[in-house]
């Protein structure tokens, strides 16, 4: 499999393709205006301490106040196959939970990281375990433990490592967990992480100790590093940056953490945009649409909700050679594959359902929830997926820490409030003849002026002609329309005059 990593930066924005066998899989856009919080740690204050939830309000000096749960101040002992591409902030269900009131006080200075940037109306989401990833391990400076991660599944070489690095770590007092990325590093590359994560460490205890409240201690690394750091391996071929200044920052990061990779690296400075290359850009306007058209003919409906994501599977056109079956399992294999590959594309996380088509055959339902498995192993995110209900439905969860592509990209449409519709220009009419009707009533006046949409306005005038001639004998007034050309649909004013 061939796979690049495309780097696009611009004064005020950064945008990082992942590329595989020219799809694009994933894309992370970061803009100087709002950068992510998740990994920061910062010193805080809580602000508020709530019982009933378990979970106070801390201020680390974001426009909102950050949550932490009492399960994230606990320090549980944290499982030898904890995955380590992750910051581990753990803790929910293990043991008993002391109450939130003996843990923490108002007032009280604490040290947290961010384990989820602030979506949407919500805060950002704390920790109090503490984790800094580097090239190959994650430190945990609060937990004196070595995990390996679940992925490497080798048992030998899951052995080699935890002697390696019990080695390495020799007396010290802090905990490590090995990630995916160590697999088949030597003893060299793995205690040069050490050392480093050492002298971060000892680097973020002395801003610790000087920082005020709400001062960031510890700052995560841009997009571009961000991204080489947790996806830069021998599978990469190529690492295209058409900056020539992030350029040189990713040379010397690579060269620093990876000088094996160093050959990979290079700068772009094609006439065509980097992201037209595969056509990048299309594909990030795709990813924008509800409706995912398959090759077979049938189509993926993506809709994301406050509470969910769900993706329906519909057969469109697709007639199959054979039976209905047949056609529905084709189907259904094409739209677990090119699901899992949406789910990551446009980063939508947290409960996800996927409505297949109903099958009656077990074997088939069997394989249709294998490739959507096997599409989602490449997923760097961490997914679990549930066995299909006899309604057809899969239900899985992706670990979510930043928003999705949609909505980092996109805000809610004016004209419907974020609702996808908006009301007809006929309810529209009728909302006007009431708030007229209420405006005579509550206040003394002779004439009225409506403003409204030209749409509106225009079936008022024509088809409710009469409507109008009954309402202004019934009020006893008469009634001006007025078109307003910048008016949306749903949006008028009744003026007193």
């Amino acid at each position: 499999m061939s796979e690049e990593i495309l780097i696009n930066v611009t004064p005020r924005e950064t945008r990082v393709g992942v590329v595989e066998n020219g799809m694009l899989q994933e894309v992370h856009v970061e803009r100087a205006s709002r950068r992510g919080y998740v990994g920061n740690v910062y010193k805080g204050r809580v602000q508020r301490v709530m019982p009933g939830m378990q979970a106070v309000f801390v201020d680390i000096g974001l426009e909102r106040a950050a949550f932490l749960h009492a399960s994230d101040i606990l320090r549980p002992p944290v499982p030898a196959a904890a995955e380590g591409a992750e910051p581990v902030a753990g803790g929910n269900g293990h043991g008993h939970i002391p109450s939130i009131s003996e843990l923490v006080h108002e007032g009280q200075e604490i040290v947290v990281q961010v384990v989820k940037d602030p979506i949407g109306t919500k805060g950002a989401r704390l920790s109090t375990h503490l984790s800094i990833p580097s090239r190959y391990l994650v430190l945990l400076p609060h937990a004196r433990t070595l995990g390996i991660s679940a992925r490497i599944e080798d048992e030998a070489e899951r052995l080699r490592l935890k002697e390696v690095l019990t080695t390495l770590i020799g007396d010290n007092p802090l905990g490590y967990i090995v990630r995916t990325n160590a697999e088949g590093q030597t003893a060299e590359s793995l205690a040069f992480d050490v050392t480093y994560l050492g002298k971060v460490w000892r680097v973020v205890q002395e801003n610790i100790a000087k920082a005020k409240v709400g001062d960031r201690v510890y700052e995560e690394l841009s997009l571009p590093l961000r991204s080489l750091r947790d996806m830069l391996n021998d599978d990469i071929e190529k690492v295209r940056v058409d900056s020539r200044e992030t350029f040189e920052k990713v040379v010397k990061f690579v060269h620093k953490f990876m000088p094996h990779l160093d050959d990979r690296v290079e700068h772009y400075s094609g006439e065509r945009p980097i992201f037209d290359l595969y056509g990048v850009e299309d594909e990030i306007q795709r990813a924008l649409k509800k409706e995912v058209p398959l090759k077979s003919g049938g189509y993926l409906i993506v809709d994301q909700t406050e509470a969910m994501t769900t993706i329906d599977v519909n057969t469109g056109g697709y007639v199959g050679s054979r039976n209905l079956e047949e056609t529905v399992y084709r189907t259904n294999l094409e739209a677990a594959q090119a699901a899992a590959r949406q789910l990551r594309l446009r980063n939508l996380g947290g409960i996800i359902i996927i409505d297949f088509i109903d099958m009656t055959d077990e074997e088939h339902r069997r394989q249709v929830l294998r490739t959507l498995e096997k599409g989602l192993a490449r997923d760097h995110a961490k997914t679990t997926v549930y066995p299909m209900s006899a309604l057809g439905l899969v239900e899985m969860t992706r670990k979510r820490t930043t928003e999705s592509l949609e909505r980092q990209l996109c805000e809610p449409c004016p004209a419907c409030s974020g609702r996808g519709t908006v009301k007809t220009s006929e309810t529209v009419t009728y909302e006007i003849f009431r708030e007229i009707t209420r405006a005579v009533r509550q206040f003394n006046t002779e004439k009225l002026l409506v403003m409204a949409s030209p749409k509106v306005v225009g079936r008022i005038l024509e088809e409710e002609s009469a409507a109008v001639a009954e309402l202004e004998e019934f009020i006893s007034k008469s009634i001006r329309f007025q078109a307003e050309e910048h008016y949306s649909q749903e949006q008028f004013d009744v003026v007193l005059l």
